[in-house]
């Protein structure tokens, strides 16, 4: 009981905090260490939405100009990183699992005569649906959906959309098979 009263203390100190960038819908939790830095990218500041229910656990990072959206009853495991420049929305009763990269951007690296740092983004929006488990160490890039009830296992690297209930792993991930 004890720990569950620090964690609302906790999570009312980041909402006020963070009070330009958070947006509380319901109870929620936000635990200790929680990094949320907002990048100025297109005059556009980081919005956070979280759902009912919506957790995020201890040593998070989210970051950039964009919105991220954490749906009801989903949560982001300890040491994920969460980064938008465009948007990034998860779906309700999501399991994201401890340190998954998620990032709706990559930099461009076209011209060889110009540094890659001053080369600008690109960036694409990342739609994780409804009921969907994402393992350890997963990585997520820009311009992916995942479907409904799909398994993204332990360390994949997902760089296209992924079906409905299917069961995906490796580097890059690749189709395991689907549920049954």
């Amino acid at each position: 009981m004890l720990k569950k009263n620090y964690y609302k203390l906790l999570t009312l100190f980041y909402k006020i905090r963070f009070r330009e960038h958070l947006v509380l819908m319901g109870s929620n939790m936000i635990q200790e260490r929680v990094t949320i830095t907002s990048f100025n990218y297109n005059k556009k500041g980081l919005r956070i939405i979280l759902n009912e229910k919506a957790n995020i656990k201890h040593d998070v990072i989210l970051q950039g100009s964009g919105d991220i959206v954490l749906g009801k009853n989903s949560f982001v495991g300890s040491f994920s990183v969460i980064g938008s420049n465009d948007l990034v929305k998860i779906g309700s009763d999501v399991m994201i699992a401890q340190s998954v990269s998620i990032r709706d951007t990559d930099h461009q690296f076209g011209k060889k005569e110009v540094p890659m740092n001053t080369q600008g983004i690109t960036t694409a929006p990342v739609i994780i649906e409804d009921d969907v488990w994402v393992g350890y160490g997963a990585v997520i890039t820009k311009g992916v959906r995942i479907g409904k009830g799909a398994i993204i296992g332990a360390n994949a690297v997902v760089t296209k959309n992924v079906e409905p209930y299917s069961i995906m792993g490796g580097v890059p991930a690749k189709l395991i098979r689907y549920r049954t």
